[in-house]
């Protein structure tokens, strides 16, 4: 009965020694889960920061590079009076100003040609 006592207790220590040196999984899932974390923060932090850089476009009508993080003015003005219209008419405007040919124009903005040479009908 004593060596039976013995055995057990001798194999329970080794056990235990064995326990401390044995990879623990719990461990490794929670540090995947933070590394996981962390980089969904970060790729958050990146899309509201172009996000923020595309409203201020939008709002100002300023391009900001985003090397520098310099704004710098649109080379044409848009007139006052064309600032209450939509920006799809400012846009045509602008382009127009630049010098763009109408099918240029119809290019970039995803209209027809017979829609862009309207607009600027209407506008002079």
């Amino acid at each position: 009965m004593g060596y039976i006592f013995g055995t057990i207790i001798v194999i329970a220590i080794i056990l235990f020694i064995i326990s401390f040196f044995m990879n623990d999984k719990y461990n490794e899932i929670e540090s995947e889960l933070e590394q996981l974390s962390i980089q969904s923060m970060q790729d958050t932090y990146q899309l509201r920061k172009k996000l923020e850089v595309l409203e201020e476009e939008l709002l100002t009508g300023q391009v900001v590079t985003p090397s520098h993080k310099e704004e710098v003015e649109v080379a044409t003005e848009i007139p006052s009076s064309l600032k209450n219209k939509p920006l799809l008419l400012q846009k045509v405007y602008h382009l127009h100003q630049q010098g763009y040919s109408v099918e240029d124009i119809a290019q970039q903005t995803d209209l027809t040609t017979h829609d862009i040479q309207t607009i600027l009908k209407n506008k002079l």
